[in-house]
Parts: structure tokens; C-alpha cells; sequence
């Protein structure tokens, strides 16, 4: 996930020999620009011409890519004329695997991503709408809200895999100790002052060794994840308010760095907090360094319980040092006063086009692949894996089998912050969207790692930001207040 999963996160390979929408045989000689659609509607079963799809797919859950070999077979049982050809990659590979196809013009028939990298791929031309692809039984299938993710414009592409919510997690037993009402914080929320101090009670030390309040990890890509995450919850939900001007110039910016800053300064978190990645981050938790960590996904409380399991049974591969953790989901604060609007990670199966347009066969064929992807018994055995809410009705009724170990009010906080998730926002021109991860990457995560590491103030950080989006939108183009 962006996982981004995150998760909104892993772990394999990709070789060049991954040809653009299955080979020659599914394209025509003549192209089109992004995002148009000329192919006629398609129906199932509407050719019976032998045709390959080309996937490339990380390890979505724990046992996702286990499950590949079945699934290719699968779907040729379903569909005797086409073959499912799945490449496996790591969430550490995944991205720059996909970006050089791209940028080659060779993609995969689909790959698995966050619905936040849609823009980017879209300006570069080789996104697939398969709006007019899509049958009406896939569409209805789906919750509406995680379908409009894979949007842009009147464009569909692609279909999502699960909606779930960025959270953090505590260990309940620490959380006990210091007098945090936990089960209160998990569906009424809290701001960022209680918060504060609720950290402040969480740091120990004992026998020399201190644990932390809060860990979240900021190294590398990760510290976008923290910044994003909690600026949703103060007052900026997306880069862009709805007068399409550029957000993180508002006070609340400035105001958001400053107390992201406190936390460290005030001993909450560690002063090396820049050298914690996701792995450090989770190790820190089960080891008892950290009450709270971030981010959090739901699947967390089911590593926690399998490592709980280990220690039980001696599992020598249980994680060195670890103690037994009853993992509590927790909402992130709010910030500024402003309302809760919890960051979202829609992950799911993006359709690609090469650089010559598809044949409306090879097109229907590729949304063919997506929809078995993204839902049916390999949609419930993957969000089952998860611990994530199912999306389709499909997927839905095929996980009523699989029973899962699920704290009911671990249940209750993703409810809760579900009911109040952060909108998708289809409005946003791609050339906005593409200038806004332009800026993000190239001066936002660099900035963010030097204010954590404590190179820089927040002052001329929001500075820094602030004159970079002022060029990129213009004087007009971003938020004045």
C-alpha cells in the first residue's frame, strides 16, 4: 500500500519482458491522446481470441502472493481464452518498477497502486478509462465512495482493492497506565493538545531505558506519510481547497509544523525520530519502546496477535525482545480546531495503456482481469487478510466463511473514523494534481526530514513551501489567510 499502505505498507521482481497491453496482438496502429475512450462498450464473453493480461502486484497482504499461482489459474478457468500473467514486485521495488515501464511506454496491463498516484500516471499519457469497459454489474458491485478514488475527471481507472483508514496504534496495557480512556478517545476522537499530553504521560524510563509517548516513522518516503496524514485533520484535507487554490500555504500549515515539532521537542518522541522507518517503527512497538505508533492500519492488530502467539508457543522467529502487545486502534488528533477528516488509503488495481490504443477486445479483457482482481473470493481473501472492510458485495458475501480474530472495538474506531474520512476529490485537474506531487516530493519530504532531524525551524520550512507553490500556482493559485 501505499501502502502506500500503506499503507495508506512489503516486500519482491519485475523483468523487462512485461510487454504494454498484452502484446501487439491486443493494440492498433493508431493512438490517441490520455483518457480519450473510442472503443465500444464491452461485454463478457464479447470475443473468444486467445489474449494475455500483464499484472504487476506487491505483496498486498501477508498472504497475497502466495495466492498467485491459484489465481492465474483461476481466472483462466473463468475465461479459457485469456491467461492472467502476474509478476511479482516489493513495495520497495514496486514504484520505480512501474515508473520505468511507464516512462518507456511499456507498462503493465494493470498495477497495483494508491488512487493518489492516478494523476501523475494520467499526465504521462498511459492510463486506461475504462469507463466505457466497465459492465454495469462491476460498477454496482462496489460501495460508491472507494469507486470515485479511482477517478479523475469523468475518467475511471481502474478498479479499488479495499478503502481503509491511516490510524495509529496503542498498546493498551501502557495506555491503561496512563490514565488514557481509550475506548472514549477511539470514537469520540481527540485534539491535538489532549493528545500532547496523553504522550507526555506515556513516556517511561525504566532501568535506564526510556520509552516513548509516540514513534511514527519519517524515514525516507514515510515522512510525507505523517505530514499528509495529519494535515487532513487540520483543516487542509487535500493540497487543493475547493476553489482549486493551493492549501498548504493557510496558518494552519504553519501552525501543524510547529506542533508536530513540539511533540519531539517536548521528549514525547525521540530526537532521532528522522532515522525511524516503518520496520524500526513496528519493532519499537512490539519491543515496548513506544505507547503509541503511527501509522497505523488495521492489520496491525492481527500482526500483533501473531506475534503474541510466537512468544507464547517460544516461536523463535517471534521479534527479538518483544512482549506480548493488545494492539488499540486509535484516531489521529485534530488539529486547529478544525474538524476530523481522516486520512483514506484507496489502494487498487490501475489499467494501463501502451503508447499505441488498445483493441476494445484486449480492453475488455484487461478490465476483465481488474474486476477478478478487486473482487469475488480474491477481494475477501485479501481484506479478510487485512482486517479491511470489504467494498464489494461480492467480496462481501465471499468472506462470510472466513472468520477473522477482530477486537470489536478496534471495529468501533474504524467505524468511527470512516463515517468521518476524508472525501475523494475528482475535481482536481491532473495537471494540478501532477504540480502538487512535483512539489511534495521535490520540497516538502526533504524540508519535513530536516524540521524532524532539527536542521530547520518550521518558519522557514512553511517558507520554503510557501515560495515553491506561489511559482508552481502563481500568486493567485494558493491560499491567502
Amino acid at each position: 500500500m501505499k501502502r502506500k499502505m500503506p499503507v495508506l505498507a512489503s516486500v519482491v521482481a519485475l523483468t523487462m519482458a512485461l510487454t504494454a497491453c498484452g502484446g501487439t496482438s491486443g493494440t492498433k496502429a493508431t493512438s490517441t491522446p490520455a483518457g480519450t475512450t473510442t472503443a465500444p462498450a464491452a461485454t463478457a464473453g464479447a470475443s473468444t481470441a486467445k489474449d494475455t493480461i500483464t499484472a504487476l502486484l506487491p505483496p498486498v497482504s501477508p498472504n497475497y502472493q502466495k495466492q498467485f499461482e491459484q489465481m492465474s489459474k483461476d481466472f483462466t478457468a473463468q475465461y479459457p481464452n485469456l491467461t492472467l500473467k502476474i509478476e511479482p514486485a516489493s513495495w520497495e521495488d514496486m514504484k520505480q518498477k512501474l515508473d520505468t515501464q511507464v516512462n518507456a511506454g511499456s507498462p503493465p496491463d494493470i498495477a497495483f497502486g494508491g488512487s493518489d498516484g492516478i494523476p501523475k500516471y494520467l499526465q504521462q499519457g498511459l492510463l486506461m478509462d475504462i469507463t466505457d469497459a466497465a459492465t454495469p454489474e462491476m460498477i454496482n458491485d462496489y460501495e460508491k465512495a472507494p469507486l470515485e478514488y479511482m477517478k479523475n475527471g469523468k475518467g475511471l481507472y481502474g478498479f479499488p482493492a479495499y478503502m481503509e483508514v491511516h490510524a495509529l496504534g496503542g498498546n493498551k496495557e501502557f495506555l491503561e497506565k496512563a490514565g488514557i480512556d481509550w475506548k472514549k478517545v477511539q470514537t469520540s476522537g481527540w485534539t491535538y493538545d489532549e493528545f500532547r499530553q496523553a504522550v507526555k504521560k506515556g513516556v517511561v524510563t525504566e532501568n535506564g531505558k526510556t520509552r516513548y509517548g509516540f514513534v511514527f516513522a519519517v524515514k525516507g518516503v514515510a515522512a510525507v506519510d505523517y505530514l499528509g496524514i495529519m494535515a487532513k485533520n487540520a483543516g487542509m484535507p487535500h493540497a487543493f481547497n475547493k476553489d482549486l487554490k493551493y492549501a498548504y500555504t493557510s496558518k494552519n500549515y504553519l501552525g501543524l509544523l510547529k506542533d508536530l515539532r513540539q511533540l519531539i521537542d517536548d521528549g514525547s518522541m525521540p530526537k532521532e525520530l528522522s532515522s525511524v522507518d516503518a520496520g524500526k517503527r513496528w519493532n519499537m512497538f512490539l519491543t515496548g519502546q513506544t505507547m503509541i505508533t503511527g501509522k497505523g492500519l488495521a492489520v496491525f492488530e492481527n500482526s500483533a496477535k501473531t506475534n503474541n502467539a510466537k512468544l507464547k508457543a517460544a516461536d523463535a522467529s517471534a521479534v527479538k525482545d518483544s512482549i506480548p502487545v493488545d494492539y488499540v486502534v486509535l484516531p489521529a488528533p485534530t488539529f486547529q480546531g478544525a474538524k476530523p477528516s481522516f486520512a483514506t488509503v484507496v489502494d487498487g488495481y490501475m489499467t494501463f495503456r501502451g503508447k499505441k490504443e488498445p483493441t476494445a477486445e484486449h480492453k475488455a479483457n484487461v478490465v476483465k482481469a481488474a474486476y477478478f482482481l478487486a473482487s469475488g473470493k480474491n477481494a475477501a481473501a485479501t481484506n479478510s487478510d487485512l482486517f479491511s472492510a470489504h467494498i464489494t458485495q461480492s467480496g462481501k458475501k465471499a468472506a462470510e466463511s472466513m472468520k477473522i480474530d477482530r477486537s470489536p472495538e478496534n471495529v468501533a474506531a474504524v467505524d468511527y473514523m470512516l463515517k468521518n474520512a476524508t472525501p475523494a476529490r475528482s475535481d482536481i485537474p491532473t495537471e494540478l494534481g501532477a504540480k502538487a506531487i512535483k512539489l511534495e516530493t521535490e520540497v516538502i519530504v526533504p524540508k519535513f526530514q530536516g524540521l524532524i532531524a532539527g536542521e530547520i525551524t518550521p518558519e522557514a520550512m512553511y517558507e520554503a513551501v510557501k515560495t515553491a507553490a506561489i511559482a508552481a500556482f502563481g500568486a493567485d493559485g494558493v491560499v491567502k489567510d
